[in-house]
């Protein structure tokens, strides 16, 4: 019903910057809340940053400064803007979305995950 496509991962070099992209598409009458995860080899999933549907933000302290999240409402897009990047960095980043359905309901979707590899 719903799809969350996440792009703009890759390589970087530590102190470097990489922004990513998540599009939802498919049976959506809003959007409430969108986040981004990250998950490392051998390490839980765990919350990077969220945004609300009112633009409201929450961030992991260990990314406060370094990440800023924001939204475009009109193409049902979120951003994670990443800088001063470490390679603890490193991890699958995955994109969260609550949804509310045009069929009614709403329900949670996770994205595939995009790698991000912080490393000389």
């Amino acid at each position: 019903q719903v799809q969350l496509v996440e792009s703009g991962g890759g390589l970087v070099q530590p102190g470097g910057s990489l922004r990513l992209s998540c599009a939802a598409s498919g049976s959506i009458f809003s959007i409430l809340g969108m986040g981004w995860y990250r998950q490392a080899p051998g390490k839980q999933r765990e919350l990077v940053a969220g945004i609300r549907s009112g633009g409201s933000t929450n961030y992991a302290d260990f990314v406060k400064g370094r990440f800023t999240i924001s939204r475009d409402n009109a193409k049902n897009t979120v951003y994670l803007q990443m800088k001063s990047l470490k390679p603890e960095d490193t991890a699958v980043y995955y994109c969260k979305a609550t949804v509310e359905l045009r069929t009614g309901g709403s329900s949670l979707y996770w994205g595939q995950g995009t790698q991000v590899t912080v490393s000389s």
